[in-house]
């Protein structure tokens, strides 16, 4: 579309020009209740008081071509361009790309311009305007209610669907809806220590139309369950660890022995393959239930700015919370041995359970109601 601005179309001809304002400057008072008022009584001289007293607000001449053609300070020219709708889509990212950052991609369909017809929906480009609804897709009919009354209705045009364009050759790929549905590959960088529910923002890539500007696809990042047949090719226990926030959590499970006498080490291997000491000495007791915390081995934390010489990675906490397995039964000898034991150790540092936590003890020879 071609525009042009009506100062320099005027400039030329100065008294062009004046005429043009003082017609712009009569409009805008006639236009207006309070000031055509002022015009009927007392003419344009109370016009121009009115004016000089900051009664009326001072407007361009020149705006009003926007109310005639519908653009600015420009003949023809168009506010803005449509903006269609923004797409959002969640991906499953298992928790070792968040530990550790990585470059993917992923498939969406989406609707996209027909390229073979350039969006045109005609085979051969050609699209003429509907003669019934002159390019509006609405026609206007009148139905009469009674003698010399009528009534106006607008309906959707049916030549044209609504689309005030005829097209006569369809496209053989789009069939005439001038848009397609096809699948499309993005990249994904994934930065260390990206928060659960990070979104990624694609710019201009949501479903495309001839008739607006393509809105941004947004991505959600989302935490995806473990499965130890496609996410855990490493052999990693930290592909079970779980997430909060920087934190990181694990679960081990010891013993009977291992939690009573201690003289234990197990080795955790972390998310990116580097191993975590886990021990007791002997004689270190593990109550069930304990947490430990192991500094620095959670998440890494993610800044704006990234890793520099100024700012190096830090990492959260690991938590590792210790589970205590009993044997369900105890070999014979086993058990007599382990009993004759406590039995010893009770009569000598023993504690009487019952004295010491206040309960009544019964007493002796009588049976309990």
């Amino acid at each position: 579309m071609y525009t042009f601005n009506i100062l320099t179309y005027l400039s030329g001809d100065e008294s062009a020009k004046q005429k043009f304002v003082e017609v712009a400057s009569a409009y805008e008072s006639l236009s207006d209740p309070q000031t055509r008022q002022i015009y009927d009584k007392y003419g344009h001289e109370g016009l121009q008081q009115h004016a000089q007293g900051g009664g009326q607000q001072q407007h361009d001449p020149f705006d009003l071509f926007s109310r005639f053609f519908g653009g600015g300070g420009h003949f023809g020219h168009r506010g803005g361009e449509r903006r269609g709708p923004e797409m959002e889509v969640r991906i499953n990212i298992p928790l070792k790309d968040f530990y550790n950052g990585h470059k993917t991609e992923f498939q969406l369909e989406k609707q996209q311009i027909c390229d073979e017809c350039e969006g045109t929906g005609a085979s051969d480009k050609l699209v003429d305007v509907c003669g019934e609804c002159h390019g509006h897709g609405v026609v206007i009919k009148k139905h009469m209610l009674a003698p010399g009354i009528f009534q106006q209705m607008q309906s959707h045009c049916d030549k044209c669907g609504g689309k005030g364009k005829i097209i006569k050759h369809k496209c053989p790929i789009c069939q005439g809806s001038r848009v397609v549905r096809k699948v499309n590959t993005f990249s994904l960088e994934i930065e260390r220590g990206a928060p659960v529910g990070h979104r990624v923002r694609y710019e201009n890539d949501a479903d495309e139309s001839p008739d607006w500007v393509a809105g941004d696809l947004i991505v959600t990042l989302q935490e995806k369950e473990p499965s130890l047949e496609v996410d855990n090719e490493l052999r990693v226990d930290g592909t079970f660890f779980r997430r909060r926030g920087n934190d990181l959590f694990w679960k081990e499970v010891l013993g009977l022995r291992e939690a009573w006498m201690g003289g234990w080490s197990r080795n955790l291997t972390h998310l990116d393959g580097h191993v975590v000491h886990l021990s007791r000495a002997r004689g270190k007791v593990v109550q069930p239930g304990m947490v430990e915390t192991v500094k620095s081995e959670g998440m890494p934390i993610s800044h704006e700015d990234g890793d520099s010489v100024y700012h190096k990675t830090q990492y959260g906490n690991l938590y590792v919370e210790y589970e205590v397995v009993l044997p369900d039964q105890l070999e014979k000898g086993m058990e007599k041995d382990f009993w004759a034991l406590w039995e010893k150790w009770r009569k000598k540092n023993g504690v009487d359970l019952g004295k010491d936590s206040g309960r009544p003890v019964k007493p002796a020879g009588k049976d309990e109601l």
